[in-house]
């Protein structure tokens, strides 16, 4: 099946996709990833990465980082989060990511319908980009992989909360184990988590 794509927004510019990863989630950082593909780059199973598997979004991770003309990750932890909140969290992780690139972009394109502006770079902001441009599901792919991988590492500091497996969405065992042994450093503490009610299963990765 044809990957339906677009290579780029526009053929002028520099452009770098930028995507995050862990908004909606109770503990952990939010991570982000900033990317610049070369012309013409295409993948098959590239995609906005909750459409694709563990297994080949680890796939494309190990390309992407290869293939890339550049790309970097950044994160803002739980602590900050709190502080500022997880919307200016997400722009600020994108921002780090963005310092990183060892080519500059000219143009940014964003996941979703809100930016803050970064330096003087004009940018798009586009919902459900990672389903449209490459630049932006592959942005996504390095924002998840890097996370799910840090997660992982979190969990065996706490393993009772199965981080290994939700990732600190509030899956129904996260919010069993959250009723059970109470919070721990790494949950966000702004979220005002409620392990009994309803709303708990609520949080998406937006």
């Amino acid at each position: 099946m044809e990957n339906p794509l677009r290579s780029h927004y526009q053929e002028e510019l520099t452009e770098a996709g930028c995507d995050e990863a862990g908004r909606g989630c109770y503990a952990g950082p939010v991570f982000a990833a900033a990317v610049i593909l070369p012309a013409g780059f295409f993948h098959p199973l590239l995609n906005d990465s909750k459409q694709v598997t563990e297994d080949n979004r680890n796939l494309l991770r190990v390309y992407i980082e290869a293939h890339a003309l550049a790309w970097s990750v950044a994160r803002v932890d739980h602590e900050e989060i709190d502080r500022i909140n997880i919307l200016k969290a997400s722009f600020k992780a994108m921002h780090l990511a963005l310092d990183q690139l060892r080519i500059r972009p000219r143009l940014l394109l964003i996941d979703g319908n809100r930016f803050t502006k970064y330096r003087r770079v004009p940018h798009r902001c586009i919902v459900k980009g990672d389903s449209l441009f490459a630049s932006i599901a592959a942005a996504s792919i390095l924002a998840k992989t890097w996370r799910d991988e840090y997660m992982r590492q979190l969990h065996t500091e706490f393993p009772h909360y199965r981080w290994d497996s939700n990732k600190g969405y509030g899956t129904k065992k996260h919010r069993d184990a959250i009723e059970k042994y109470g919070l721990c450093p790494y949950h966000r503490k702004s979220f005002n988590i409620q392990p009994d009610s309803e709303q708990a299963s609520l949080y998406i990765d937006l």
